[in-house]
């Protein structure tokens, strides 16, 4: 069997990365996550307030390095889970664009939930700081994150495996 790039997106707090893991445990496959490698190679140096453009930059940096370390497993033949955030359509369309370049085969997982589940989550986990917690998510980042996500239209839904949780 061919390796697959799994791609799994939705908005904050919806359960991607719980998802994501299991996903990578039952395929098998190895998972890369935006919100691990940023936690482990920046948080140290996180200015407070968040600055907006710092953190896009580092997102930028880790990104490249985990596309980088995925072609390379993919290569070696085993698939590979992403859990990138994706939270504009342009980003998920660039991942599509990118496998289609290449010719290796993707499937798109969308996992979402009520707004007001995924804040309790995300405060839950900042509290918790379970398996899928990497840094603390304010009331505010979230508020601005749920802001940037683009929802998924029917024609994206179409080639996606979904889950969605309440």
């Amino acid at each position: 069997m061919s390796p697959i790039l799994h791609v799994v997106f939705g908005p904050s707090g919806a359960g991607k990365s719980t998802y994501a893991r299991e996903l990578a445990r039952r395929t098998p496959a190895v998972h890369f996550s935006i919100d691990d490698w940023m936690a482990r190679l920046f948080s140290a140096d996180m200015p407070d307030p968040l600055e907006f453009e710092w953190m896009m930059d580092r997102v930028a940096r880790c990104e490249a390095q985990i596309w980088s370390t995925a072609a390379a497993t993919i290569a070696a033949g085993t698939s590979v889970v992403l859990d990138l955030g994706l939270m504009r359509r342009s980003d998920r369309a660039r991942v599509a664009e990118i496998a289609r370049v290449v010719e290796l085969p993707i499937q798109f997982h969308h996992v979402t939930a009520p707004r007001e589940v995924r804040r309790a989550r995300v405060l839950e986990r900042n509290e918790v700081k379970g398996e899928t917690f990497a840094i603390v998510v304010t009331p505010q980042m979230f508020d601005f994150m749920d802001g940037v996500y683009e929802a998924p239209d029917a024609a994206e839904l179409a080639g996606c495996i979904v889950s969605e949780s309440d």
